[in-house]
């Protein structure tokens, strides 16, 4: 029994070892190179294309990984190399096949110095030895050097294995839906097998708007199709086998284009009287949350008595638009019976549709209220604050604990969606607060003047006023603040676009907050920011226009990308310097102790 029990604690003794040491080996490694991205608001192709390029990484990579020794032209020579994953010779590069397949190699063993990535999918299998053996110094056969197309084949693999880990993590800040007409593409994207693992996702605002029109919640279901029409997105709900027939039938014969005079923005005759129809639909069903949820505050939004009122009167004089048949003038938060026979159809399939479900299902699998990374607070717009800096309570939640809050509600939401069990309405409507309210984290303004845009020839009513968020982090006090709430360095957020043609700049000047949203979408300024965090520096990219794009490809050049400098280190960035290796320094030290205990109770006859 006695060699048993050393057996059992010598076997438990080891496990724990190899613990310890996976934990030290990963506390000494460099911080995963990580790229941030947000508001990708369906632009599906050009994300695929930039993406692609790795959103022009490799150069940095390349700089980072050769000595200093080596000039800028050595440098941009061996990126086209690993870009066209071929050799070639260049006039004013005096550089052999050896010295490319030496360089590559170094670059490789640069990035491959964090234990997270694993050779065996990152190499052919054809060259995985001959690679290895390359990276640890050990002597490979002459041929490998001396045969042309065995030395430039190996260059072609080395070249596409760089490509392959350029990037450990993407952290996407939310808005893949609304705009443009590929989010399902997006979301394919980011789940698929290239990428899943390497992808963390906080939602954002037009994220939960989908999540919660998918929960069932019948306001919710009017505003995501009515921003569907609104871009008309007809293509886009077919790919997903959405039958908006129905919908359009009612729609063109109850609002025909001629008479839609509101700022509607559809292009099309159908989308515009679609985009009407739901536009009132909604408005009708608005109200009936905000009064059933008196704690929302948010009575301002109630418009149908006050339209109908104008209506009655005929003072209409300020009005952009004053065809509503659909309206009683009695009871004008009424839905009419076709209209409700409209919505009921439109949220069966919103909630039962599989192709919709597969995609918000990664929203409700993978995404987070806010996700901390490297020292970074990572969030789609903002933590609510109030004008004296203090951070700004909901539902008796604030900070930290709001966030948390608003993961649990979603995550509960998310379970019964999946499992198609019913929802609680309380759930439900959270989504539409989190979509427009004041104090929702994904919104930040004081209020979403739909109606007002769509239908007040008045413009000041237009106006919806920011709050407290930009402004709070101008001051030392609240970065403080948040820094100690979240226990982090720096905050990066999206949601309000960054005009850098206007010469505005991503990050403060102290580095501590960063607006990664650069209007990617055409409906903004077609252009996208992204953030780079490597070992050595912290950046931002300012991404090239679709047309910039363009005319690069046809000069047979790289897009051009200018870089915003946020903060270098002298030595690599380890984990151990990261929030993560605060959590990992304490796993460590709970293992040491066992392992001491447990090698003290083990005797020394043994």
């Amino acid at each position: 029994m006695e060699e048993e029990g050393f057996r059992i604690q010598t076997n438990e003794l080891d496990k724990l070892v190899q613990q310890l040491l996976q934990i030290e080996n990963e506390l000494n490694s460099n911080i995963p190179v990580t790229l941030w991205i947000s508001d990708l608001h369906g632009e599906g192709d050009r994300f695929k294309a930039i993406l692609r390029g790795r959103f022009g990484m490799l150069y940095q990579t390349c700089r980072e990984a050769l000595p200093g020794t080596f000039s800028i032209d050595k440098i941009q020579y061996l990126t086209k190399i690993i870009r066209k994953k071929e050799y070639f010779e260049e006039d004013r590069i005096l550089m052999d096949t050896q010295d490319v397949i030496f360089c590559l190699v170094d670059i490789l063993k640069y990035r491959l110095s964090n234990v997270r990535h694993r050779t065996r999918n990152i190499f052919p299998e054809e060259f995985r030895n001959t690679i290895k053996r390359l990276i640890s110094g050990l002597p490979v056969p002459d041929q490998v050097f001396e045969e042309k197309v065995i030395s430039k084949r190996l260059i072609s693999h080395l070249a596409h294995s760089i490509r392959q880990i350029l990037l450990d993590r993407i952290i996407v800040l939310g808005d893949i839906f609304d705009r443009g007409a590929q989010p399902d593409k997006i979301i394919r994207i980011l789940s698929s097998n290239a990428y899943k693992d390497m992808v963390d996702y906080v939602f954002g605002n037009h994220d939960i708007l989908w999540m919660g029109a998918v929960s069932g919640h019948q306001s919710l279901v009017a505003e995501a199709m009515r921003i569907t029409c609104r871009y008309d997105h007809f293509e886009m709900m077919e790919r997903l086998h959405f039958d908006s027939s129905k919908l359009m039938k009612f729609a063109e014969r109850t609002y025909p284009a001629t008479k839609a005079t509101g700022k509607f923005k559809a292009k099309t005759d159908k989308g515009r009287s679609m985009e009407k129809a739901l536009t009132v639909i909604q408005f009708k069903l608005e109200e009936q949350t905000i009064k059933q949820f008196p704690e929302y505050e948010m009575e301002e939004r109630l418009w149908m008595d006050r339209l109908a009122g104008m209506l009655k009167t005929g003072d209409t004089a300020g009005l952009l638009d004053a065809h509503f048949p659909t309206i009683d003038l009695k009871n004008p938060a009424k839905l009419t019976s076709e209209e409700q026979e409209i919505i009921d159809d439109l949220t069966k399939q919103f909630t039962g549709n599989t192709k919709i479900k597969r995609l918000l299902g990664y929203f409700f699998k993978k995404g987070n209220t806010y996700h901390i990374h490297n020292n970074s607070l990572n969030i789609h717009a903002l933590v609510p604050s109030r004008e004296n800096g203090e951070f700004e309570e909901f539902l008796g939640y604030k900070g930290r604990a709001l966030l948390d809050f608003i993961q649990e509600t979603v995550e509960r939401v998310g379970k019964r969606y999946l499992s198609g069990e019913v929802q609680d309405a309380k759930d439900q409507a959270l989504f539409f607060y989190l979509w427009c309210g004041p104090k929702s984290p994904f919104f930040g303004k004081h209020a979403m003047k739909t109606f007002e845009r769509y239908f007040l020839l008045d413009e000041k009513s237009h106006e919806e006023r920011t709050l407290y968020w930009k402004k709070n982090l101008k001051t030392d006090a609240f970065k403080q603040k948040l820094q100690e709430e979240f226990g982090i360095q720096r905050v990066v957020f999206g949601h309000t676009p960054v005009d850098y043609s206007k010469g505005n700049q991503m990050a403060s000047s102290d580095g501590v907050a960063i607006n990664v949203d650069g209007g990617f979408a055409a409906a903004y300024y077609n252009r996208g920011h992204a953030l780079v965090h490597t070992p050595y520096q912290l950046f931002g990219i300012i991404l090239p226009t679709p047309k910039e794009m363009e005319e690069a490809a046809q000069n047979l050049e790289s897009a051009p990308i200018d870089i915003e400098l946020i903060d270098e280190f002298r030595t690599p960035m380890k984990i151990k310097d990261t929030a993560r290796g605060d959590f990992l320094k304490q796993q460590s030290r709970g293992l040491l102790t066992r392992i001491r205990e447990l090698t003290s109770e083990v005797s020394p006859a043994h």
